[in-house]
């Protein structure tokens, strides 16, 4: 009993061993007959590419590499196809594919040399340099993609000088600024600290000035007269001393000026002029008078 289960068990292992290789066989035919219609499609579109018929030959690329992910061919020749239409970006996607889908070493250099070449092409010298050495580690003997290494190394070495001069003229141009920043800010604060100067010298005349103002004030604030100076003043202090000469009122607007007579003082001095000289008329009349002889008439 125990050897019929055996047996069956051995029977079992043998049957799916034998159906999986089986399976693995219709596979393995599957994926040779894809990658030979991809392979044929890919002639197709080589044709067509030929003949300046890119559209069509795209489609028919697309076609081949959807057949098979075998198929290094397609993927590679459609990137040629974008690089020869400058088409950079698509380009280096198909090498990339391709690069991938390569099983030997001389498909795999041929995708990661025209990698280094679209990074070329882009101004990525470092990437280009990386993509050069993969494409030497699959075919060292290749010439051409050792003289590109070489020419994207001097190209990396060039553009790192260029950048590190640029970087030195940038911080050259931002010290620039900022040391004309600080100039126009010392000015400005020169020119602050002047004016304020200035207006302490101001504010200190001024000062000044109104002391010498207040100091020629009076009590009341009124401004003393000088010496030779005849104004308001002096009337006034002329009108106290004479208060009973009978000056003109004050709304006259021509007043009488210091040490001048009035109208009425003029008047009052001619009066008592007359009035002196009828007096010594008068007394010279009575001398004339009592000097007389008198005249004796006989009444006949």
């Amino acid at each position: 009993m125990h050897k019929i289960r055996l047996t069956l068990g051995l029977l079992l292992c043998v049957g799916l061993a034998h159906a999986q290789d089986k399976v693995a066989e219709e596979a393995q035919k599957l994926a040779e007959k894809a990658l030979r219609e991809s392979t044929n499609l890919t002639w197709e579109a080589n044709k067509e590419l030929t003949a300046n018929d890119f559209v069509d030959a795209e489609a028919e690329y697309r076609k081949a590499i959807s057949k098979s992910d075998k198929n290094a061919a397609a993927p590679f020749n459609l990137g040629n196809a974008y690089y020869n239409r400058e088409s950079y970006g698509e380009a280096f996607g198909r090498y990339k594919q391709a690069g991938e889908a390569a099983e030997d070493k001389a498909e795999k250099h041929k995708a990661f040399h025209n990698m280094g070449n679209v990074f070329m092409k882009n101004k990525e010298y470092e990437k280009a340099v990386e993509a050069y050495k993969e494409a030497l580690r699959n075919n060292p003997n290749d010439e051409e993609t050792r003289y590109n290494l070489a020419l994207a190394k001097k190209m990396l070495e060039k553009q790192q000088d260029e950048q590190k001069n640029d970087q030195n003229q940038d911080n050259k141009d931002n010290q620039d600024q900022q040391d004309k920043k600080d100039q126009n800010q010392d000015q400005n604060k020169d020119q602050k600290n002047e004016g304020g100067d200035n207006d302490k010298q101001d504010e200190g005349k001024q000062d000044q000035d109104q002391n010498k103002d207040q100091g020629d004030q009076g009590e009341n604030g009124e401004d003393k007269p000088e010496e030779n100076q005849k104004g308001d003043g002096d009337e006034k202090k002329e009108q106290e001393k004479k208060p009973n000469e009978g000056d003109e009122p004050q709304d006259q607007k021509q007043q009488p000026r210091p040490n001048q007579l009035s109208q009425q003082q003029i008047q009052n001095l001619l009066e008592a002029m007359q009035n002196e000289e009828k007096k010594v008329q008068e007394k010279m009349e009575a001398r004339k008078v009592r000097g007389k002889k008198v005249k004796n008439e006989k009444d006949w």
